[in-house]
């Protein structure tokens, strides 16, 4: 590999050895500048790389230069103070010492990374402050880690599996942020990473190391296409648990043929010669060991797994359903939280449910369950080699899409209840939001006090705190636990007792609105509710997906989108933003689609003093203490209308999107302190620029305020003109 002047990290005909074993074998390694992932398979010398650099493992010849510095034969402290930062594998924290202490102790007073930006960067840390770093999760403890190496401010960052055991949820945490970095380009970052998806995203160029050396550096994309590639140099991709050699890379594990079970399933069991993955320094595997790692596998070859599995599907279901009666789901990592969730299953068993546990365990422990986790893991795309993979990060990163998927295909579901910490909170929740609104679903969780929005979205899961650690049968979690499965079983008896006449009959309709926009929406509902069932949601980001989630669920038979100030947020970093799929589900949905130009003059934050310092001298107006609103500019104004154009065009179904001249919200009012027609003109203009417009997709200029009463009655006409009451009813849309 050619130098290249200005490098960060130069390594050259690095050697490292254990005694006789000859770790580094000649590496050669530059990061020029940004991200640099380097990926391989366990024990091909990556922590020993990193080891080498920061000066805790001794190097037998080559060199090892930083930003032009020689670091071969410096203590570790000296290297640190030259500006590296190291996160190890395995975080190495004091369990004694708060988070807040951790901080404390590298805390510089100069510098880009302070720990208020760590707070706003890490959430859950500055929610846990006060908390030891024996009693953080482990993902809490990874935040921790890679925070205490930022506030060093170094020049390069060197990270050793920095999302290793990570629930995905925090795995994309630390992705975004490492992409981030790359960004900015205040800190250059070597990580180590086993998990392909994280390694490709964070950098352009990946290393692969095999067996002491770097076998190659090659284009992220590329490899992240190439699951054959990654099969070959690395031993993932479609199946993780084979071992295909390279020319260069001998394989010490040769799977066995498979034994076929005695049962009729599709099922199978695997032995392999070396059930952990092999080094150099590996000794032989006894029988019995190889025995008790054997593991069962479903094979579904060119078998849609969602097809394989229906027959088991339908097994597991009548062997436990009781006639006539939807399911009541249990779900969570039996091997870790069994206790804790047979307590809440045995609790429910007094509402006389028909219940089944699914575990969700990536362990490959003997599961108990009515659903085991073979079962589920069956659902993942490649099968059940996308669960079993023998990483923990992965492992759970598959089960959780493999559970949403399995979620996604069943229709007998009436509740769910899950309890855990952050890992198994982020495990459940995306099988939960995949249910439709209204079927009771309850997460005990230690994160539920916080910022739940990541895990709720725009469904209606009840989140609750269970105070102390979901950690065996105690006097706390006694009631917590209970409380809970009790909450969800009153919710499914009350459902299940609802007397028929309490449905609507009216079909629904989903309406967008602000407080700036009331006047608006509340006349509108007015005028329909004799025939309508309007359902009316708050424009604060989350509100806005709420409506789209109906919308893709069958669930509205129309919308009334008249508030779109979440675009807003999304385009200018305000606290409500929509996300870039906003309007996706009218363009899925190619039926009649009424919107507007709602509050498009505000960007919404927190308290004054938490404006971004770069719109300081803005116009703002204090809606209440916690909500400051700031005006759009014109220019502002003239990006929203082209992004929203843009996605009106994509609109097959009728479009009819309004344009209110004498203002979008109650304070874009004459008179009022938003008021600015300038403003206004630039957004009009650059949606009648940007609108393919014909007789079906039309924008309308109406000379009135968006809360007047002219402005409603002509969307209430447009509205019944595509909408009679009578063909809705007898189409049986809702």
């Amino acid at each position: 590999m050619a130098e290249q002047q200005g490098s960060i990290l130069k390594i050259r005909d690095l050697n490292v050895y254990y005694g006789q074993s000859h770790a580094l074998q000649g590496v050669d390694l530059t990061l020029d500048h940004g991200v640099l992932s380097v990926v391989g398979r366990n024990g091909m010398g990556k922590t020993t790389l990193c080891k080498a650099i920061m000066g805790l493992q001794g190097v037998a010849a080559g060199s090892i230069s930083f930003d032009g510095q020689s670091l071969v034969g410096k203590q570790p402290a000296e290297i640190a103070r030259t500006g590296i930062g190291y996160v190890p594998q395995g975080r190495r924290l004091w369990p004694s010492l708060t988070v807040d202490e951790h901080l404390k102790l590298v805390a510089r007073k100069t510098g880009a990374w302070t720990i208020e930006r760590i707070y706003a960067t890490f959430p859950r840390l500055a929610e846990r402050k006060s908390n030891g770093g024996g009693q953080l999760s482990g993902g809490e403890q990874q935040m921790l880690a890679i925070s205490r190496a930022l506030l060093l401010n170094p020049k390069l960052l060197v990270m050793d599996e920095p999302t290793e055991g990570l629930a995905p949820v925090i795995v994309n945490q630390v992705t975004e942020m490492l992409i981030r970095l790359g960004q900015e380009g205040d800190i250059h970052v070597l990580v180590i990473e086993q998990n392909i998806g994280v390694a490709t995203s964070v950098s352009e160029k990946v290393a692969i190391m095999v067996n002491g050396r770097i076998n190659r550096v090659m284009d992220a994309n590329q490899l992240a296409a190439d699951r054959d590639l990654q099969q070959a140099l690395l031993g993932v991709g479609r199946h993780a648990h084979d071992e295909t050699p390279v020319a260069d890379v001998p394989s010490a594990s040769t799977p066995a043929q498979p034994v076929a079970d005695t049962h009729p399933s599709s099922a199978e069991r695997i032995y392999l010669s070396n059930p952990a993955i092999p080094t150099r320094w590996s000794q032989a595997v006894p029988v019995r060991v190889i025995e008790g790692a054997a593991r069962t596998v479903t094979r579904t070859g060119s078998i849609n797994a969602t097809t394989a599995l229906a027959p088991l599907s339908a097994a597991i279901r009548s062997s436990t359903a009781q006639s006539g009666t939807s399911r009541i789901l249990v779900a969570g990592t039996l091997d870790t939280k069994g206790a804790e969730l047979r307590f809440i299953r045995d609790t429910l068993k007094a509402y006389n449910l028909n219940l089944q546990l699914v575990d969700l365990s990536t362990s490959g422990k003997p599961s108990g369950a009515d659903i085991p986790p073979h079962a589920i893991a069956a659902f993942h795309p490649r099968g059940a080699a996308g669960v079993f993979t023998g990483d923990r990060g992965t492992a759970v990163a598959g089960m959780t899409e493999a559970f949403e998927r399995w979620m996604t295909a069943q229709n007998d579901i009436d509740g769910i209840i899950s309890a855990g910490g952050s890992g198994a909170t982020a495990l459940a929740t995306p099988a939960m939001r995949a249910l439709s609104v209204g079927i009771p679903k309850v997460m005990i969780s230690t994160v539920a006090s916080g910022d739940v929005e990541k895990y709720v979205g725009p469904s209606d899961i009840m989140m609750l705190h269970s105070v102390a650690d979901v950690q065996g049968i105690n006097s706390i979690t006694r009631e917590v636990l209970g409380n809970g499965a009790n909450a969800i079983g009153g919710m499914i008896k009350a459902r299940q007792s609802r007397p028929a006449s309490i449905e609507s009959d009216k079909p629904a309709v989903g309406l967008t609105m602000f407080g700036v926009t009331t006047p608006c929406i509340q006349q509108v509902v007015a005028d329909l509710d004799a025939d309508f069932d309007c359902l009316v949601f708050h424009a604060t980001g989350v509100g806005g997906r709420s409506m789209e989630k109906l919308m893709d669920s069958g669930m509205l038979s129309a919308v009334i989108d008249l508030t779109t100030t979440e675009i807003c947020d999304m385009m200018m970093g305000g606290v409500f933003p929509a996300n870039e799929d906003r309007f996706g589900a009218s363009i899925r949905a190619g039926r009649p689609y009424i919107g507007g130009c709602g509050a498009l003059d505000m960007v919404n934050f927190g308290p004054p003093e938490t404006v971004p310092e770069h719109y300081r001298g803005r116009l703002f107006y204090e809606h209440n203490p916690q909500v400051t609103l700031m005006r759009t500019t014109p220019e502002e104004n003239s990006r929203m209308g082209r992004w929203i154009g843009e996605r009106l065009n994509q609109m097959s179904g009728p479009v009819r999107f309004y344009l209110p001249e004498g203002g979008v919200s109650m304070l874009d009012a004459a008179g009022m302190p938003f008021h600015n027609p300038q403003a206004n003109a630039a957004l009009f203009d650059a949606l009648e620029e940007t609108v393919l417009q014909t007789t079906n997709r039309q924008l309308i200029r109406l000379p009135h305020n968006i809360n007047d009463a002219e402005f409603t009655a002509q969307v209430v006409t447009a509205f019944r003109g595509f909408y009679p009451t009578k063909i809705l009813k007898t189409s049986g849309a809702k």
